[in-house]
């Protein structure tokens, strides 16, 4: 079982859009991503990413930057002290998936980008989003292209607008290029990182997240995953909290309750259908469990959604996100 794939399958990525981007110094543009993900990768030239809140990162060409946050940022031809707030929004210009070569800026040296961004769901997410950095930043992965960049970039210059199942496969390219940049993080990540994306490489946890997400309603005991593992139960348990920070079953019923929290969302299953899809034997004990997470029921839940519909992908930053540079 592929447990990494388990878990970005979970997560529902959808509405990839990509513009090819030329841009002459001068040039600075503001990258309004509504709560999507954002990427850049730069075919020639440099730019300097501006992250919300974050430091400033230099990308040269081959570099492949995902804002994994959902927060607008900016890219800017030089290092600058101050962005201003009044930058042109490039994502206009990406909507649709336009072929066409977006040129913008002035008559100095080129830049050329991939720019794009997508979405996935922020609450299945949260556990990868809450362990990966704000900024995944892949360095030279053009100067000898990988296969799978290379058939990916000519598939994408050659997928022709319109044509039957053509999302589906802006999707799917757009999430291969994700799907790279969070494997080269974790492939990265030191022996003995706090960081519960280190069990994706661990033989013992691995699998057992992998079952986890495969089979969510499943009657998961402690002895069933540490079978799994291989290990002894006190050995797994111990194992799985250091590594996870908190006991397997909490992870899982956690996980079940976004799970349930996704259905409510973007599906009309009845309540007892979810609490059984995700493990409950009985809606009581289910809806009780819903509630003590989100602080009501799930009908209630529903209905709230219903009446005040949130369009965003990611839960709202606990400040409005900005800029670098705008003022307070």
């Amino acid at each position: 079982m592929d447990t990494l794939s388990q878990i970005l399958d979970d997560i529902h990525l959808s509405g990839g859009e990509f513009r090819y981007i030329q841009a002459g110094a001068p040039w600075a543009f503001a990258f309004r991503t509504e709560g999507r993900a954002g990427f850049h990768l730069v075919l020639s030239g440099e730019a300097w990413l501006y992250p919300s809140n974050e430091p400033p990162i230099r990308l040269e060409p081959g570099d492949m930057a995902v804002v994994m946050n959902g927060r607008d940022h900016a890219l800017v031809h030089e290092k600058m002290a101050v962005v201003p707030d009044t930058l042109p929004d490039l994502v206009p210009g990406i909507q649709g998936h336009n072929h066409d070569l977006l040129k913008v800026g002035g008559t100095g040296y080129l830049t050329n980008t991939l720019s794009a961004r997508f979405r996935f769901d922020a609450d299945l997410g949260r556990p990868l989003l809450a362990a990966l950095p704000a900024v995944l930043v892949m360095r030279g992965i053009s100067d000898s292209p990988p296969e799978w960049l290379r058939i990916g970039l000519d598939f994408l210059a050659q997928e022709g607008l319109g044509r039957p199942g053509h999302q589906a496969i802006i999707n799917r390219l757009v999430g291969i290029l994700f799907i790279e940049c969070v494997r080269d993080y974790v492939e990265s990540l030191p022996e003995g990182a706090n960081n519960w994306l280190r069990a994706l490489r661990d033989p013992a946890l691995s699998p057992v997240l992998a079952a986890i997400h495969q089979r969510p309603a499943h009657p998961w005991t402690v002895n069933d995953l540490a079978g799994i593992a291989c290990l002894s139960r006190s050995a797994f348990a111990e194992r799985f909290g250091t590594v996870m920070g908190q006991p397997p079953l909490s992870y899982l019923a956690e996980h079940r309750m976004r799970l349930a929290l996704w259905q409510l969302c973007h599906t009309q299953q009845p309540v007892c259908r979810i609490a059984e899809m995700v493990g409950y034997g009985s809606e009581t004990a289910f809806s009780q469990a819903f509630k003590r997470m989100y602080g009501s029921s799930p009908s209630r839940y529903r209905q709230q959604r219903v009446e005040a519909p949130d369009t965003s992908d990611f839960s709202p930053p606990a400040a409005p996100a900005r800029i670098p540079g705008q003022a307070g």
